[in-house]
């Protein structure tokens, strides 16, 4: 397979909205079995890196059924969004929220978010960046309604290309992790989609690169699980 990443999704909006709305039901269950719990930890050091911006506002974009913004919310911003094109996703996510007066969730498009420029201390991404049909243009238009001064943040699986971890990696992630998703979800081609994706995805390197295209700074990354996650942060500059 070829090592040059994609520039956006491998799947149309409408075929990725399909997929998500299928797996609602065990989504959580199959993220934690995948992970092996790790991706808890892996959202509070999401949620901890945002706060450094600032703790007023937080939007999630992908937000899925809701883990992050919950997260955030918890972790002390005083008002959190969730978006996401998933219609069941949100459902779900509302089904979280109780009442809480600090967490919103709405159905949008990361691609046109509904909000005005320099709107949130911090804008947060996880497991989502893969599925949006440009990735450049995803990051600049989450970077527009960052404030000045606040933060782009965002959590996503990584090529994995370790000599021999990685073919151990690969090996469960192409074959074990579609079998358990599709015995549980009843739809093992959304789980094999997944590795798929992640293999065409930028790299950490190249994810920074088209990070500071969209205008961010002090851009960095931190690889979690492995080498298999990176958590990426980026500032948008003060003008």
């Amino acid at each position: 397979m070829s090592t040059q990443p994609a520039s956006g999704a491998m799947k149309s909006d409408t075929q990725i909205a399909g997929m998500f709305d299928r797996i609602t039901r065990r989504y959580d269950l199959m993220n934690r079995l995948m992970t092996f719990g790790q991706d808890v930890g892996w959202r509070k050091k999401a949620v901890k890196a945002a706060l450094g911006a600032g703790s007023d506002a937080a939007l999630d974009v992908a937000t899925g059924t809701g883990d992050l913004a919950i997260a955030l919310a918890d972790g002390g911003f005083r008002q959190v969004t969730g978006l996401d094109f998933s219609t069941e996703m949100i459902a779900a996510a509302e089904t979280k929220r109780y009442d809480r007066l600090d967490l919103t969730f709405v159905v949008g498009d990361a691609m046109a978010l509904p909000f005005a420029d320099n709107t949130f201390d911090a804008v947060t991404v996880s497991f989502g960046l893969r599925n949006m049909r440009d990735y450049a243009a995803a990051i600049a238009e989450m970077t527009r309604v960052v404030r000045p001064g606040g933060r782009w943040i965002c959590l996503e699986l990584t090529p994995y290309r370790t000599p021999v971890l990685g073919s151990m990696f690969n090996w469960y992630f192409r074959t074990i992790v579609p079998r358990i998703g599709g015995w549980l979800s009843g739809d093992a081609e959304a789980y094999r989609y997944l590795p798929m994706s992640v293999a065409a995805f930028p790299d950490a390197k190249r994810l920074i690169a088209l990070m500071e295209q969209a205008g961010l700074r002090a851009c960095e990354y931190e690889l979690l699980g492995f080498g298999t996650v990176a958590l990426h942060v980026g500032i948008k500059p003060v003008r």
